[in-house]
């Protein structure tokens, strides 16, 4: 068996040794190269056999920086082969440096290699191959997403040099290249590489792989906030003089961005009520739509899109589909496998989970990610590592969370109904939401925030609010803290009652996300509290 490099006009057999698991591990005296081998993609294409190869001298040159500090956690290191133009010459700046790159330093004794095998086969691939090797699904033992939520993006392939096992935080604006000549690759794409700290992180690009996984997404962008990740998507989307599609109920924010900045650019705005498909229609008809874009659920009545329609509708005028998933979470809804191109989320709340982080997520396919991701280099909107980590951290126990949380909310969804000091509840779990039976459909939990309304003027709302004694009065939802607000207050005190009306939001709107707290102790915190009304 043989590992070949392949050109425009030749290929190289390159032999290497196989070596068994049990014993002690054999060192050659003055190796050009020996280690494990892992692919791109973190699969171990010989099973549990651990190799020795040797490469020529010459094969030095085709490894990239990032390749030589690539490796996972579980202890083997990886160095990704680097792809080199099989069409063009080398540039003259290329050229002029090539022989300064021949005394480059060699690979190290122990070090690893990582190899390409996902070339399926093409005559024209620039990566070194293996041949005869069956290309293995790395998570196929990760039949849940609970499980991919801990181990994506972590277990196999981390691109960081560690032996730990939680992710190392890369704290550093800036990488460097240790050669002119691989910084010319670099720039001419024969190699991969960090460059500068807006443009990614080792860090960051766990968390992003970790997200992609869960989502079922080719690529993720991580941006600084939510709101960052929905108004640099529909800047890089919305053309100037384009037209959106939104729905009436949403997170405030969104509804400010949309009215008000993005008019400044000729782009206007169709709002319809969720599950308008008629209005959906007529926008799709009489307007160039960019991008459909709406939350589902919604905030704060918790209202839920047909994504699989939308999304139809949508394709067929060549409109993209943007959803915002905060609410449900990758674990209660699949918004990509329902048809949407795009599933955005505020990491603010439930990925990260513990009230201690700000971001946002977006993901989709390569090809659109890629023009929202250039955006975001021009923008800025950096998620610092720092903050990656800490959403990587909340990860860990999202699936947990978030049973318990869609658990603790339907009870007390249905407990708030029953009680005769609650007019009204808003949650999609109950069969009275009005799209109850389409998010039975789309959607495997409900969440873990439950909007209603009290019985009651704004005074006997603050009343109530005020009695309980387990969540916080606070913005946000999602995390392991219970957290209880009055929108009216929290987010549009600074309009008049009759504006707010315009919106549904009344004086006595209450909108509660509950945490992981035993249930029996938020039920009697709730109960007491409607009793002191």
């Amino acid at each position: 068996m043989s590992i070949s490099t392949t050109s425009a006009s030749s290929r190289v057999s390159l032999p290497f040794k196989r070596r068994a698991n049990s014993g002690a591990i054999p060192r050659p005296d003055n190796p050009r190269f020996s280690g494990n081998v892992r692919t791109t993609s973190g699969k171990r294409p010989f099973g549990n056999s651990s190799l020795i190869l040797r490469f020529p001298p010459n094969f030095v040159r085709q490894l990239s920086n990032k390749a030589r500090r690539n490796c996972s956690n579980i202890g083997v290191a990886q160095i990704v082969a680097a792809s080199w133009s099989n069409n063009q010459p080398p540039s003259p700046a290329a050229a002029a440096v090539d022989a300064a790159a021949a005394v480059s330093a060699p690979i190290a004794a122990g070090e690893d290699v990582v190899v390409d095998i996902n070339n399926n086969g093409s005559k024209d691939s620039d990566f070194v191959e293996f041949e005869g090797v069956e290309n293995v699904d790395e998570f196929s033992f990760l039949n849940g997403a609970g499980s991919v939520a801990i181990h994506a993006g972590e277990r196999l392939g981390r691109g960081i040099v560690t032996d730990a096992i939680t992710t190392p935080v890369v704290n550093t604006s800036a990488y460097f290249f240790k050669k002119t000549i691989d910084l010319i690759d670099f720039k001419e794409k024969r190699s991969i590489s960090f460059e500068y700290g807006r443009y990614g992180n080792p860090t960051t690009e766990v968390l992003e792989n970790k997200i992609s996984k869960l989502e079922g997404a080719e690529s993720t962008l991580l941006l600084a906030s939510g709101m960052c990740a929905s108004t640099v998507m529909m800047l890089a989307l919305v053309p100037a003089g384009g037209h959106i599609v939104t729905t009436t109920d949403c997170y405030r924010k969104t509804r400010i961005f949309i009215e008000t900045f993005l008019p400044k650019m000729g782009i206007t705005a169709s709002v319809i009520d969720p599950a308008d498909i008629a209005g959906l229609e007529s926008a799709l008809n009489n307007h160039k739509v960019s991008l459909f874009f709406t939350e589902s659920p919604t905030n704060p009545f918790l209202r839920c899109v047909d994504i699989e329609l939308v999304s139809k509708l949508c394709h067929a005028k060549g409109a993209v589909v943007c959803i915002d998933g905060t609410f449900a979470t990758p674990l209660n809804q699949k918004a990509l496998a329902l048809g949407a191109d795009i599933i955005l989320h505020s990491a603010t709340k439930y990925l990260g989970g513990h009230n201690d982080v700000l971001g946002g997520c977006i993901s989709g396919s390569t090809e659109i990610i890629s023009q929202v991701r250039n955006m975001h280099h021009v923008l800025g909107g950096t998620l610092n590592p720092n903050a990656a980590y800490l959403i990587i951290r909340g990860m860990k126990t999202l699936n947990l969370r978030v049973q318990q949380q869609n658990s603790t909310a339907q009870r007390m969804a249905e407990l708030l109904e029953a009680h005769p000091k609650v007019k009204r509840v808003y949650y999609p779990g109950l069969k009275s939401h009005p799209e109850h039976e389409l998010a039975k459909k789309q959607m495997t939990g409900f969440g873990g925030v439950v909007s209603f309304e009290v019985d009651g003027d704004i005074t006997t709302t603050i009343k109530f609010v005020d009695s309980l004694k387990i969540p916080y009065i606070a913005p946000s939802f999602g995390g392991c803290e219970s957290i209880v607000d009055q929108p009216a207050i929290m987010s549009y005190w600074d309009l008049s009652q009759a504006e707010r009306a315009k919106y549904g939001i009344l004086d006595n709107l209450v909108r509660f996300s509950f945490g992981v707290e035993d249930y029996e102790d938020l039920e009697a915190d709730v109960l007491q509290a409607l009793e002191a009304i």
